[in-house]
């Protein structure tokens, strides 16, 4: 799995076969193993991946439940970002 983070990482953007986008800014990386498949599910910030959450996948859809996991970090990433940025501007304007 390490390899194929590092693939997208280095690599950005990539398409498929590595990563797929799941709309609404997520994607995932895609791995192959032996015997399963795994996926790890992340999105953008600025130039940075952000890994969010990451299965073994049993059925072919991914699971809502690992989706909305994902989603939610998402959203709270974005917020403690917009949190910090608002702090960075504030304190740059004080005299």
């Amino acid at each position: 799995m390490a390899k194929d983070i590092r693939k997208a990482e280095y690599g950005w953007p990539i398409g498929m076969p590595t990563c797929e986008s799941l709309g609404d800014g997520l994607w995932e990386v895609r791995t192959t193993l032996e015997d399963r498949i795994a996926r790890v599910l992340f999105c953008m910030a600025g130039r940075r991946m952000v890994l969010l959450h990451a299965i073994i996948k049993k059925t072919q859809k991914t699971p809502l439940v690992d989706l909305n996991t994902a989603k939610t970090r998402k959203k709270d990433l974005e917020t403690r970002l917009r949190e910090a940025l608002k702090a960075k501007r504030k304190s740059e304007s004080k005299p």
